[in-house]
Formats: structure tokens, C-alpha cells, sequence
């Protein structure tokens, strides 16, 4: 049970800091060149819709069956939810806070590093918070893909060999618990 678990932890924690890293390039260089928004959330929207098992499916033919094949899969999902709370962090910074930070002298790059990504860390955190919980239950869908973690637990050896009560049971358990405990702790 601990391997799975800690799969799973892997799952989740690479796949939301690659996409935390992706969706961030996204929104800085939509930051300033506001007609990228509606590109890259019509996007990331598109990919968001595509059903995780099938995601995974379509990603088989390129990647191959393994861990690499969920954790793109996993990462894509994350793009969404992210960037959309990284945008709507930055729109919210209240227009005073970077009239005082030009009238600092701050460059472009200054004030957004300096003022406008800290002002909008309270949304960010929202979206990092939602997307590691929704990773948390499409990552044990990433078993189809050869990806392990505790989908491989439920499905492995709960479904396919019939012992449907202490599988299932402890795999749930184990990734509702995961999925809690990341709601609380961000």
C-alpha cells in the first residue's frame, strides 16, 4: 500500500509543479499582450474537456504506457485551472499598487515580480489548491496508462481480481484522505 501511495503523492506533486510552471509562462507573456487570453483559455479549455481515460489513450500511441504518458496527461489538466487563477490574480492587482511601483522607477519586469505576482498570490494559491485536488482523484485514472499509483491499487487489485472490499475500499479511503488533506493544508 505504500508504494502505491507514494506513486500517487509523485502523480499529483510533479504534475501540478509542471503545470504551475507551464501555465506561469502562459499568463506572464499573456500578461502584457492581453489578446493571448482568450487563445490560450480557449485552449487549455479544449484540453480540459477531453476526457481523462481518453486523454490518456490518445497520449499512448506518442509517449508509450507509463509514468511519463500520465504525467503529461495529468499536467495538461492542471493548465486550466491554474492559468485561469494566475490571470485573474494579476487582472486584480488593484491599478494603484503598480502606479506607485512606476512611480519607483520599476521597470515592466520589476513590477511584475516585485508587485503584481505578490499582490495576486492569494488566487494562485485558490488555483494550486484546486487543481492538486482534482489531480489527486484523475491520477487514479492514470493506471490505464501504466502510471501506478493507487489506481493501480483499486483497479489492479480490487477489479480484476475480484477482492472488491479491501481494495477498493483502502484505495478510495487512501486517495479521498490525499485529496482532503491537500484541500486543508493550502
Amino acid at each position: 500500500w505504500v508504494t502505491p501511495t507514494l506513486e500517487h503523492l509523485v502523480l499529483v506533486g510533479v504534475s501540478v509543479a509542471a503545470g504551475f510552471v507551464i501555465a506561469l509562462g502562459l499568463a506572464i507573456l499573456s500578461h502584457r499582450r492581453r489578446w493571448l487570453v482568450p487563445a490560450f483559455i480557449g485552449t487549455t479549455g479544449v484540453i480540459y474537456t477531453i476526457p481523462s481515460i481518453a486523454l490518456f489513450l490518445l497520449l499512448l500511441p506518442i509517449t508509450g504506457r507509463g509514468t511519463v504518458t500520465a504525467l503529461i496527461a495529468l499536467s495538461l489538466y492542471n493548465l486550466q485551472i491554474i492559468y485561469r487563477n494566475i490571470v485573474t490574480g494579476l487582472a486584480n492587482v488593484p491599478a494603484a499598487a503598480k502606479d506607485a511601483g512606476r512611480g519607483m522607477g520599476m521597470t515592466h519586469r520589476q513590477l511584475l515580480w516585485r508587485v503584481e505576482l505578490p499582490l495576486a498570490v492569494p488566487e494562485i494559491i485558490a488555483g494550486l489548491r484546486i487543481a492538486t485536488v482534482s489531480t489527486v482523484a484523475i491520477a487514479t485514472l492514470a493506471v490505464f496508462a501504466g502510471g501506478g499509483g493507487l489506481g493501480d491499487v483499486i483497479y489492479t487489485e480490487g477489479v480484476q481480481a475480484g477482492v472488491f472490499k479491501t481494495a477498493i475500499v483502502v484505495g478510495s479511503v487512501l486517495a479521498i484522505g490525499m485529496a482532503i488533506t491537500f484541500d486543508v493544508v493550502y
